[in-house]
């Protein structure tokens, strides 16, 4: 969030200097803050999204199993996961 409001600031200061105006910088600050907002609100939005911390296919996964405790549960990612890292290495 702070890197284009950074990037916006220090370009409003630039086109303020060469222009001789004083307002620049504020129109792109806020510009700025709008797009770090929309970043944040982007990358929220997706962390639901992605859950292949667990495995390629997690919720079919763990709806199939479901009577594991998650001690079992783990063990299997684990042993998966080990599975698929020795078939990229053959």
């Amino acid at each position: 969030m702070i890197v284009p409001i950074l990037l916006c600031t220090f370009a409003g200061i630039f086109l303020d200097r060469l222009l001789g105006t004083s307002f620049i910088v504020i129109i792109l600050f806020f510009l700025g803050a709008m797009a770090g907002f929309r970043n944040i609100y982007i990358f929220a939005k997706n962390i639901g999204r992605n859950s292949s911390h667990l495995g390629s296919d997690a919720k079919a996964s763990i709806s199939e199993h479901s009577g594991e405790d998650f001690a079992e549960r783990m063990d299997r990612v684990y042993r998966d996961n080990m599975d698929e890292q020795t078939e990229d290495h053959s």
